[in-house]
């Protein structure tokens, strides 16, 4: 299981770089907000060989907006860029999936397009995470995600209980998919996500103390390794 840590600076990112995958994103503009490209590829300059994900925002059903942000993201330097649904209807679902995959694999095939689905989907009117697994296989992706839509302290596991969250692994790893688990999770929710054991999960307020507003400190990031490990 890999940790994701998402810094909204390249000063921030310097505290994450112990983390396994850094994923850079503007939390002011949302759960999956985009930060700028110069950010993007600055932080792509200190990371090394570590992978790097840029988030491209909570998009609405707006294939060319969201097939253009994520082309732009993959040439700013992103390994994996992460697009969220804040949409219903599983035909829409497939359309901004198939834009966004196209947009990134036609030139970066070796790059990863992760798709993001909302736990808290029925207090948003969005799609439901366990919908887009299908779309996501057929569409040449490589990662169906969940995370939370509200930013407002409920966490992943107050909308989705382990044994749905283990499904969804499975359904994943059946499709030849890889799992990201994501929404507010606190250092006692480890345990629990070593059992359902997805391939990435991502922290944000975790490591900046309980406050996704404030900034991500290195000695977190490093207990939560620890932890992980």
């Amino acid at each position: 299981m890999q940790l994701l840590v998402s810094p909204s600076s390249i000063e921030e990112a310097k505290s994450s770089l112990s983390a396994d995958i850094i994923d850079v994103k503007k939390p002011s503009e949302g759960s999956l907000g985009a930060n700028f490209p110069w950010i993007v590829r600055g932080i792509k300059e200190i990371a090394g060989k570590k992978p790097v994900s840029a988030a491209i925002g909570d998009n609405e059903y707006k294939p060319g907006t969201a097939a253009l942000a994520a082309y732009g993201a993959a040439h700013a330097g992103a390994d994996y860029i992460k697009v969220g649904l804040m949409f219903d209807g599983e035909d829409r679902a497939r359309e901004v999936i198939e834009a966004v995959t196209t947009a990134v694999k036609q030139e970066f095939p070796e790059k990863h397009v992760v798709i993001a689905a909302y736990a808290d989907f029925k207090r948003i009117g969005t799609i439901s995470p366990l919908a887009i697994s299908p779309l996501v296989a057929k569409a040449g992706a490589d990662v169906a995600m969940i995370d939370t839509g509200i930013k407002d302290g409920k966490s992943l596991f107050e909308f989705m209980d382990e044994e749905t969250l283990i499904r969804f692994v499975g359904q994943n790893q059946d499709l030849g998919l890889q799992t990201a688990l994501a929404g507010s999770l606190k250092f006692e929710d480890l345990d629990a996500l070593k059992r359902i054991n997805p391939e990435i999960i991502g922290v944000r307020g975790m490591v900046c103390g309980g406050d996704r507003s404030t900034v991500v400190r290195a000695e977190l990031v490093e207990k939560a390794m620890m932890m992980l490990r």
